[in-house]
This record gives structure tokens, sequence and C-alpha cells, in this order.
């Protein structure tokens, strides 16, 4: 079930209070991708992304994905109080209204070389154009189910980083993704990208768990980072843009 956001001329994926699961561009309008160079810390990265839209004539609604690095790993309670700091920007920008936030994220750990804190890699924002394609960003996930319950009860094979439990997280965070694609009536023929998240030697199911089902049909970047909370062990984004910029 997907939800219109016209302030942003995008639809999302409504999900939880800190970010929905993916957002498609709405007709006339794509998905414009812009990647830091440098990336700069939250308070300034807003300040940054809030100049870059306004000078493309867009309003700050149109921001729809972004993509987050954080020095380590959260504990529950504090990926609950960085999500409570975050969105506070998107409220003071019409995003976010106390409850539903439009906004596709992903948050990652760098295992080698992380950011002192929390940063900006990359975000996305839509604007008009001519192009009568689809254009989306799905947001990160994890091998944890959702609905109630810590994340201890609710991830794939909890601290199993064996061959089969790997395989096994692989293949939720796939269909994961692929439900997400397909909420949009999206499949992984659409995207021009896909990204994985993982400290883990995942290729013993890149094969069947991966290349066959059309993951990588642009290829496959891989993050060697975690994913934002303890103990899960392999997260995945895609996205169809073809405008993307780095700063």
């Amino acid at each position: 079930m997907t939800q219109e956001f016209p302030a942003g001329n995008y639809s999302f994926i409504p999900a939880v209070f800190q970010y929905s699961s993916g957002a498609a561009a709405s007709p006339g309008y794509e998905v414009e991708r812009v990647r830091f160079d440098k990336m700069p810390p939250l308070a300034e990265g807003f300040a940054l992304i809030k100049q870059y839209i306004e000078d493309a004539g867009r309003p700050l609604t149109s921001f729809c994905a972004c993509e987050l690095r954080s020095p380590a790993a959260f504990t529950e309670d504090g990926f609950l109080k960085f999500n409570q700091h975050y969105v506070k920007t998107l409220a003071e920008w019409g995003l976010f209204d106390g409850t539903t936030n439009p906004v596709a994220r992903s948050n990652v750990c760098p295992e080698i070389d992380p950011p002192a804190e929390p940063s900006f890699f990359a975000f996305s924002f839509t604007r008009p154009s001519g192009n009568p394609g689809p254009s989306f960003v799905i947001a990160g996930g994890a091998e944890s189910r959702g609905g109630p319950g810590t994340y201890p009860e609710r991830t794939v094979r909890y601290r199993d980083v064996s061959p089969d439990g790997l395989k096994e997280k692989v293949r939720f965070t796939v269909a994961s993704m692929e439900a997400r694609l397909g909420a949009f009536g999206f499949g992984w023929k659409e995207t021009t990208a896909a990204q994985a998240y993982t400290v883990h030697d995942f290729h013993p199911v890149i094969a069947d768990e991966l290349v066959r089902r059309g993951v990588m049909r642009s290829g496959l970047i891989w993050h060697f980072a975690r994913p934002p909370v303890i103990d899960l062990e392999y997260e995945m984004d895609c996205r169809r843009v073809l405008r993307e910029m780095v700063i």
C-alpha cells in the first residue's frame, strides 16, 4: 500500500516514524540523487541539502530519500534517540507530521574509517522531468521482520553468521526489497542500482540469491559496512535514478 505526498511530488510506502520504505516520483517528475564527495555531519549536511534543493528551484518537501553513515551500530535505545533527533529537521521542512514520514532512508556504519559522527553520504529529491519512465528509491532494509518486538526477537537467524545463517539473512532481505518494489508495481528489471551493506563474505550465495533473482542487472555496489543496529548483519537498498550528481 502506497500513499501520495503531493507536497513533494512523490508517493511513498508508509513504515515507521523515522523513515518510509521507499519513495517514487509522481508522473511528470523524476528523482535526482546527489552524493557528497566528502561526507558532512548531520547539521551541516541538512544545510547543504537545503541550499542545493532551493537552488534547483524546488521546495524542501521534494526531499524524498537520504543515505547516512554512522560511527558504529546503535543499541536499540540509542537508535531510537538518534531517530528522534533526525526527524526534527524533517518536521521543520514540512515532511514529518509527528506520525508519518515519507522520506526513505538507509543508515549504515562503515567498518573501516567511519565518520566521527552521523553524516550524510547522499540524498535524493524530486524535480520536474519529461522522462515518462519510473524513478524511485527503495529504503535500506536488513534481516529484521516488521511488527512488534525487540530487534533480537525479529531478527532472522539472530547472531548466526554461519554460511546457512547468512544465506537465510540475504534471502530474507532480497525478498523484502522485492516486496517494496512490488508495492510500487516495479521489480528488479526497473532498477539502475542495488547496494549491499555487510562485513561478511556473502559470495557463496550471490549466484542463487542475487544474480538469478535479477538483483544484479546493473551490478552490485558492496559497502563494507554494518546495518545501524547491533547484531544486524546484512542490509540492502536499490533505486532507479537516471540523474546522479556528486558535489
